[in-house]
């Protein structure tokens, strides 16, 4: 892709609309020109030609995505809603082994089956999501799930 392609995609997420303000592309465009794709270059994760402006991903970029903090549609990293998941399930399945009352009347086994569950569910979701955002599918299936978005 271009650089000002790129640059214009990153410039829209960082503001939160299309097209982002000029001058936050502007700097993007600089930022990444001057700085961040000499760098990934001589990195190995992308091909950066300064004089075209071109820009594509190597076949090391993809190791990255492990090191990167994914954010999902509720605002929170995925070890943040995880950890949230886990610390709800514990609450829920301890307050009824407590017989807490409001808790007591509910077996055990039922909040920790469906804190596992929600976990499971969540976890294929991750793993599906971020395949198709690997391969490039997820940004045209997000864009027609979610219009307003």
């Amino acid at each position: 892709m271009s650089l000002r392609e790129l640059s214009e995609a990153i410039a829209a997420a960082e503001a939160g609309y299309h097209p982002a303000p000029r001058p936050l592309r502007k700097s993007v465009t600089n930022t990444l020109h001057q700085t961040h794709l000499p760098k990934m270059h001589e990195l190995g994760l992308v091909e950066y030609d300064p004089d075209r402006k071109t820009v594509s991903a190597c076949p090391g970029a993809r190791q990255v995505r492990r090191y990167m903090d994914i954010t999902t549609v509720l605002g929170m990293t995925w070890g943040e809603y995880y950890r949230v998941l886990g610390i709800l399930g514990l609450f829920f399945t301890v307050a009824s082994l407590a017989l807490i009352p409001g808790f007591a009347a509910i077996d055990p086994l039922v909040p920790a089956t469906l804190f596992l569950c929600v976990f499971a569910l969540s976890t294929i979701y991750q793993l599906f999501a971020s395949r198709l955002r690997i391969s490039g599918r997820g940004e045209h299936l997000r864009s027609r799930l979610f219009k307003n978005n």
